[in-house]
């Protein structure tokens, strides 16, 4: 078992999900990785499941129905926290987020210190492929907006591609955890 754990959420990614899976495995980091499909109607999780003899260290978590993004990375927090993994991160299955960075956001994580790790499309201008100009664009203003408003330093508050320590998700957790108790 790997340290570190990417949560790639599915839905209809059939099309991706082989090539995404034999790019992250062939990295020098072992990496595990967890598919959480969405019940994907054009058989990516039949896929995954064919792919789990292939590749040591590939789970799937199949929920009933699209149950979204958002949902579908909470679920994946709490799997990799029930499993000990230190590092945990989250990346799209369609290739708008390079594989080769993940080791880049580990070792941004484990030997420079960071807590979160924020793989940007929009450090050097703009870096998407496979996106509609609609989807970039939207994405693109929406951090610009979020940034004005809250002030954060962070160019890509809509990033879809993190490495998390495992404390962190354990703060966000007690967080939750005490608040719901309230």
């Amino acid at each position: 078992m790997s340290d570190s754990l990417v949560i790639i959420p599915t839905y209809n990614e059939k099309e991706n999900i082989e090539k995404i899976l034999t790019k992250t495995f062939s990295l020098s980091k072992k990496f595990d990785v967890l598919i959480v499909d969405d019940g994907s109607p054009d058989g990516t999780g039949d896929i995954v499941k064919s792919l789990q003899d292939k590749f040591e260290g590939l789970y799937i978590e199949e929920r009933t129905g699209k149950l979204g993004l958002g949902t579908a990375y909470i679920h994946g927090f709490k799997w990799a926290l029930n499993k000990n993994y230190d590092y945990v991160f989250e990346m799209d299955a369609d290739f708008s987020h390079n594989p080769d960075d993940l080791e880049r956001l580990y070792k941004a994580c484990s030997l420079e210190g960071g807590d979160v790790a924020i793989g940007s499309r929009y450090l050097n201008g703009v870096n998407i492929v496979n996106w509609p100009m609609s989807r970039l664009l939207m994405s693109f203003f929406a951090s610009k907006y979020v940034k004005f408003i809250t002030k954060l330093p962070v160019n890509d508050s809509t990033a879809g591609f993190m490495c998390y320590k495992r404390s962190v998700l354990e703060r966000i957790s007690n967080t939750m955890l005490n608040t719901t108790k309230s």
